[in-house]
């Protein structure tokens, strides 16, 4: 099967005063249909970075490299009215805080029609009844006077269910969904994570969900994509990240998931800090924290080993021959 997104080498960079600063460095992971995609990490790894390069919003002094193939064409080519009419239409984003996202002077109904009629051929009669089954869709009674109704009218989770009505608009190909549910509450982020993973088996949508919280990406996600300082640390199959996690790193973040009824765990806490993008140390990333870290991760940087066809890594504890005892070490951990 051919990927409907296949990101390649993509690296990102930020000029601020003259200089020149590498925020993600090559990139590359495919995206294929029906699937969900999870794209994990800290807070400042470069999750939203990499959502936005795809959707080519990114600020003014931002430079991109490598490519970004939507059905074999680069996105990072496309013009910006070429985007514009892909943006919403084919491929749709969810942002991570609806209040900031939604126009506060403009009623839901406008702001939902008003994607319809940018891309689709039709009355603003018949977008508004489109827009209010959209709404019903997404679980908001009383649909048609809600679209009167103004962004701070609603709460939390119901300017969420907007936001996902608006990216379902126009029923697109790839659904990004930047932290959907950080400023929800437990039994309301359930209720989303489920009506995305309903509207995607519906519509044979493919899904990227970002996000830091590795219980929602044990339930609702086909693959991950695990980002650390600007970089893929490890990607492969749900259920095989989470089964026998490779990289020091993804067993860190594993390591923070409570137990289950009586199994006991010690939640522990990665030590140190994110790194800073300004200070390349031209090892990985993560050796500063890392408990199995060895001399050759402080001066090289390790390139991504291919585990099994679908599984890829990198760290340097994978060449067991070089570094025996830290890998058996490791291995002991998990």
């Amino acid at each position: 099967m051919e990927p409907l997104l296949k990101i390649k080498n993509l690296s990102l960079y930020i000029e601020k005063r003259g200089k020149k600063t590498k925020i993600l460095r090559n990139i590359s992971y495919n995206l294929y249909p029906s699937q969900t995609l999870a794209v994990v990490g800290e807070s400042g790894s470069g999750k939203t970075l990499s959502a936005l390069s795809i959707m080519n919003l990114l600020p003014k002094n931002a430079q991109t490299e490598g490519e970004i193939l939507y059905k074999g064409k680069n996105l990072l080519s496309f013009s910006q009215e070429k985007m514009r009419q892909l943006r919403g239409n084919k491929i749709s984003m969810v942002f991570q805080e609806p209040m900031t996202s939604l126009n506060p002077v403009l009623t839901i109904g406008r702001q939902i029609s008003e994607t319809i009629t940018t891309h689709k051929k039709i009355s603003r009669k018949k977008a508004i009844e489109k827009s209010a089954n959209l709404l019903k869709r997404v679980g908001l009674s009383d649909a048609e006077r809600r679209l009167n109704d103004y962004p701070h009218n609603f709460s939390g989770g119901m300017r969420q269910r907007v936001m996902i009505a608006i990216s379902m608009a126009c029923l697109p190909e790839i659904i990004i969904a930047d932290e959907p549910t950080t400023a929800l509450d437990v039994t309301v982020q359930a209720q989303i994570l489920n009506l995305f993973s309903k509207l995607r088996k519906e519509n044979e949508m493919s899904l990227i969900l970002i996000t830091h919280n590795m219980a929602i990406v044990s339930q609702y996600a086909d693959f991950v994509v695990v980002f650390y300082g600007g970089m893929i640390m490890e990607k492969g199959p749900c259920e095989k990240i989470f089964a026998s996690p490779l990289h020091p790193y993804t067993k860190a973040l594993l390591d923070s998931l409570p137990g289950i009824g009586r199994r006991k765990i010690k939640l522990t806490t990665i030590e140190g800090m994110p790194p800073n993008f300004e200070e390349e140390t031209g090892g990985c990333p993560f050796y500063p924290r890392c408990k199995f870290a060895f001399e050759k991760c402080a001066k090289n940087l390790p390139p991504e080993f291919e585990v099994e066809t679908d599984r890829r890594v990198r760290c340097w504890l994978l060449t067991a021959e070089k570094c025996r005892d830290v890998r058996k070490s490791f291995d002991n951990y998990l």
